[in-house]
């Protein structure tokens, strides 16, 4: 699956990347990279429609930006992430790093990614929070699905942590290979990796989900993720902004979880909730 990069470029005023992040979540952009005078923006070619780039650039008149776009074609990542992605320890425990790294003895949890074209090495806010929520948690005899595994890096880390089962659904081929790599390469092959979607949750139960993925897949497929969840299980959320929060917490609530807690890093959110 291809992905299309949009680069906006603010020609006068301060670049306002917070406002058009939020903006652009709502019409499925995945990651971002901010830059000194404007931001880098990652979406699906699936979902890419330049009318709505028009039409946003419309509306947001007075911010004087401007855009181009490329497709990124399906690639061999690892030279981009090798001159750019250095390790991340979490929490004191928790190390992550690329092959090429120096291993890290001094930690309890080592996790070894080659991110390639997936999202999720742990230097995004949004899987730092959730890593930093699985270090603080129990996990032993869990049964755990991770929705939009990325590179797998969540399920790793709840294996290394006890978890009996584990399964790791992305929609991106791309996510589901390197899924795949990389819970080999961490010694839990028996994690179960599928490309999927919700719509493959049917008849299937778990005491622990992860849900990193963005607002609009959180609103639409939360209800799914509930039905799948056995009494006293939690669920962490994230991929939202603060102001997002409400909202999630709103629908999470109506289907009957209980907001435990929250944390949010850079306008990034992370929720975690239970179901009693």
């Amino acid at each position: 699956m291809g992905y299309v990069g949009v680069k906006f470029v603010f020609n006068s005023g301060e670049a306002q990347n917070e406002i058009l992040m939020a903006l652009l979540g709502e019409l499925e952009y995945e990651s971002f990279e901010e830059l000194d005078n404007g931001l880098l923006a990652y979406i699906q070619e699936t979902f890419f429609n330049e009318e709505s780039l028009n039409d946003l650039t419309e509306q947001l008149v007075a911010m004087d930006f401007s855009y181009s776009f490329e497709k990124i074609e399906d690639k061999n990542w690892n030279e981009v992430w090798e001159s750019n992605y250095p390790a991340v320890t979490i929490g004191g425990d928790c190390h992550v790093r690329a092959p090429f790294h120096e291993p890290n003895t001094e930690v309890k949890y080592e996790i070894v990614i080659e991110p390639q074209m997936s999202f999720g090495t742990a230097h995004h806010e949004t899987t730092a929070m959730i890593l930093e929520y699985i270090l603080k948690h129990e996990f032993v005899d869990e049964a755990v699905l991770d929705m939009g595994c990325g590179t797998g890096v969540l399920s790793i880390l709840a294996a290394m942590k006890g978890a009996k089962t584990i399964e790791a659904i992305d929609i991106d081929e791309w996510a589901y290979k390197n899924s795949l790599e990389n819970v080999k390469r961490n010694g839990f092959p028996d994690i179960k990796v599928i490309q999927g979607s919700a719509f493959d949750l049917d008849g299937k139960s778990f005491s622990v989900v992860f849900a990193n993925i963005n607002r609009n897949i959180l609103l639409k497929d939360m209800k799914a993720y509930v039905d799948c969840m056995t009494l006293n299980s939690r669920i962490y959320f994230s991929g939202f902004y603060e102001s997002d929060l409400a909202v999630i917490r709103e629908e999470a609530e109506n289907l009957g979880l209980s907001f435990i807690s929250h944390k949010v890093k850079n306008n990034w959110t992370a929720a975690y909730f239970e179901k009693k």
